[in-house]
């Protein structure tokens, strides 16, 4: 009787980058994040001024967001520059600061939603704010995508993380035009905060994985 055959999937060959493609990888990686920063600035003044103008808690939360992410673009610009360009334990202790931004917007989105239902608070309608989403969740996977490519490359598990941390900006933008449409046309003042405490939990989660080391594979 002929012994069964055993097929073995070969292992995916790992590719170390030479010297002067790390330093590429890096300078790429602080671009990156400047262009993030960049945006994010605009994103906060844009969702405070029309959260504020509108009542929209949620505008004024996704505000709050943006400021986090552009803390954490600026945790990968001092990972990538400097003497930390060698250094596992800047690497170690980037991971842990982007770990404590997940779980400083998880608590903060998790409280004013939760504020707003208790309340019952009913924002007026912002069709600046729905732009502003409608915007957002088409374009922050793309650079949340190119981020994520360059960590991998770099075998940067805080860069992978701080990627992540800009498809949860897309998430949020989703829930945040969901919430604002429904209340602009149905009424229904709660379906934002409903929707934000879904996005508080999932970041709640990456931040835990960020926190063990854990390199994220959600975007």
């Amino acid at each position: 009787m002929a012994e069964p055959s055993i097929q073995l999937t070969p292992l995916r060959r790992l590719t170390v980058p030479s010297a002067r493609d790390r330093e590429r990888l890096q300078r790429r990686a602080r671009q990156l994040a400047w262009i993030g920063n960049g945006w994010h600035l605009i994103e906060f003044a844009i969702a405070v001024g029309a959260g504020i103008a509108a009542g929209s808690i949620a505008l004024i939360g996704f505000g709050a967001d943006s400021l986090i992410e552009g803390v954490s673009g600026f945790v990968i610009v001092w990972l990538y520059t400097g003497s930390r360009l060698k250094s596992d334990t800047a690497e170690r202790r980037a991971q842990q600061l982007i770990a404590a931004s997940y779980v400083v917007l998880a608590a903060y989105i998790a409280v004013e939603s939760v504020r707003a239902l208790v309340g019952g608070h009913h924002p007026g309608t912002s069709w600046v704010g729905i732009g502003l989403a409608a915007f957002t969740a088409p374009t922050m996977p793309l650079l949340a995508r190119a981020k994520r490519r360059v960590g991998h490359q770099l075998s940067s598990s805080a860069t992978v993380s701080e990627a992540a941390q800009n498809m949860i900006c897309a998430y949020l933008s989703i829930a945040l035009l969901v919430g604002l449409l429904a209340n602009a046309l149905a009424g229904w003042w709660w379906a934002d905060p409903v929707a934000a405490l879904v996005i508080a939990g999932v970041a709640a989660r990456e931040g835990r994985a960020s926190w063990r080391g854990d390199s994220c594979e959600c975007c």
